[in-house]
């Protein structure tokens, strides 16, 4: 039973926003295109959670490679290393460089990993029974929006110290493999966030706290 009764959504009392351009039609108008931007309004993306599905299976494809692959390639005039994510931020532990090494662990393998959960649990709780209600959801997936920018952290870092570290034959600092790799997993998992029609979180009269009521108020 919902917690909050008397809110209703556009959709009950038979109104839709377009995606595009935000304007509102009535539910009879649906399938046709709007006035001001000639989008097709539509009140649900039925298509999206194929969408998230996809950008996510690519997205979880392209980390599990940039987590085995190295991440940074270093020369010097006696030896050439590679370390992956984990290696390098364990190597700044080591040097001393703990906070450093802290931020890159959370934002390298702490927040992709988080947000391939938080994706996949979004898009099952729409034809599922959820424990969290809707307005947490909601929550949920403003939050995995906010800080998926925040993942290229690791990229960034590569990408000063190629530019900052060439000191022709003494030293020489270069990405590896796995900063395309994870650049791109960082990129599907945004695109997957963005396919997901967060509308629908709203339209689940199963969910234990969902201010969704049943009955339909039309004119």
């Amino acid at each position: 039973m919902s917690d909050h009764p008397d809110i209703r959504s556009a959709r009950d009392c038979g109104l839709l926003a377009c995606t595009r351009c935000g304007a509102v039609w009535s539910m009879q108008d649906e399938g046709a295109k709007c006035d001001r931007c000639g989008h097709v309004l539509q009140s649900r993306d039925t298509k999206s959670l194929q969408r998230v599905w996809a950008w996510w299976v690519a997205a979880l494809m392209a980390y599990i490679p940039s987590n085995l692959e190295p991440m940074l390639r270093t020369r010097t005039l006696v030896a050439e290393t590679e370390s992956t994510i984990v290696e390098g931020a364990f190597e700044l532990i080591h040097h001393g460089d703990i906070p450093v090494a802290l931020i890159i662990l959370i934002a390298s393998v702490g927040i992709p990993v988080a947000k391939f959960g938080a994706i996949a649990y979004l898009a099952l709780s729409v034809n599922r029974q959820a424990r969290m209600s809707a307005h947490r959801r909601q929550h949920l997936y403003e939050l995995v929006e906010y800080i998926g920018r925040w993942s290229m952290i690791d990229v960034f870092v590569v990408a000063i110290l190629s530019a900052l570290v060439q000191l022709n034959v003494a030293a020489q600092i270069s990405p590896g493999p796995a900063a395309l790799t994870f650049a791109l997993s960082v990129i599907f998992t945004m695109l997957s966030a963005q396919s997901f029609d967060s509308r629908m979180i709203w339209d689940s009269d199963t969910a234990p706290d969902a201010p969704v009521t049943k009955e339909t108020h039309r004119e």
